[in-house]
């Protein structure tokens, strides 16, 4: 019975990743719309602007964001030695999603006429509430499950550092660019309208996203780490903590996996329709 339970509770543990991956799934039904509406627009010369502007920023802060994870990769030999080279590839990966998420935060403001008086978007028109949630509740839970780790001393300092200081400061950077967009005024009428809607679009995916395989990763490597540990105790009966944090841990890394993949469909800078934008 003992195992039967075990295995129920595996696979339980399993459903909330598979609801994430299929709620970013329809968030791809979102971006399609904004793309859409971008594609069939005559965009005005503000509004090129502002695309050409956005694509080449991007590309040029991410590439940044690679830098400074080679020189993540510099730093971890330096710190754990040969136990550094499991870390080269989480390194690079860090860095590259640094450089998403500062690029989207300091993304230069379009240059087109407001709308007067000021209007502005309401949040669950830019991205579903659900994914935006989930990401928040899932930076919270590596917090939580770091310092539970490391005040039980399952973690060393500089191990439990690394897990928590990145994804923390990638969650601000998201919840700066976040905030950007939501208090920005929308355009005036006329073509930079679904221009405008598509870029804030893109960047609260594109964050919530990044910060989302930030926080599930880190956490499900946690989980695991913490259910190896309390397996090795002694326990009188049947213990199902162990089970649960490494379903989780399993769970959290499916997940995570699963939202990246969704993560480089949200890279494609919005376009015009316009061969000149094209490329």
């Amino acid at each position: 019975m003992g195992r039967l339970i075990a295995v129920v509770l595996f696979v339980a543990v399993l459903v909330p990743g598979g609801l994430l991956a299929r709620a970013w799934g329809l968030a791809a039904g979102r971006r399609a719309v904004a793309s859409a509406a971008v594609q069939f627009a005559e965009p005005t010369p503000e509004g090129v602007v502002a695309l050409q502007r956005q694509a080449l920023h991007g590309r040029r802060v991410r590439r940044l964001g690679f830098l400074l994870g080679l020189a993540a990769v510099v730093a971890s030999v330096v710190m754990f030695a040969e136990a550094s080279v499991f870390l080269w590839v989480p390194a690079v990966a860090v860095g590259l999603l640094f450089g998403v998420l500062l690029a989207e935060v300091t993304r230069p403001r379009p240059r087109w006429r407001l709308s007067a008086p000021p209007r502005r978007q309401r949040r669950s028109e830019q991205i579903s509430p659900w994914l935006l949630w989930t990401m928040r509740a899932v930076m919270v839970a590596e917090v939580v499950t770091d310092g539970t780790l490391y005040a039980q001393g399952v973690l060393t300092a500089p191990v439990a550092a690394v897990a928590l200081v990145p994804p923390v400061v990638c969650w601000l950077l998201a919840e700066g660019s976040l905030l950007r967009i939501l208090v920005r005024p929308l355009p005036g009428e006329g073509a930079d309208v679904p221009v405008d809607e598509a870029l804030r679009t893109w960047t609260a995916h594109l964050v919530t996203a990044a910060a989302s395989v930030l926080g599930l990763l880190p956490l499900g490597a946690l989980l695991l780490t913490g259910g190896i540990a309390l397996g090795d105790r002694n326990t009188p009966g049947f213990d199902l903590v162990p089970v649960a944090l490494v379903a989780g841990g399993f769970s959290a890394l499916a997940a995570g996996l699963a939202v990246a993949v969704f993560l480089l469909t949200w890279l494609r800078p919005v376009r015009s329709g316009e061969r000149a934008l094209a490329g």
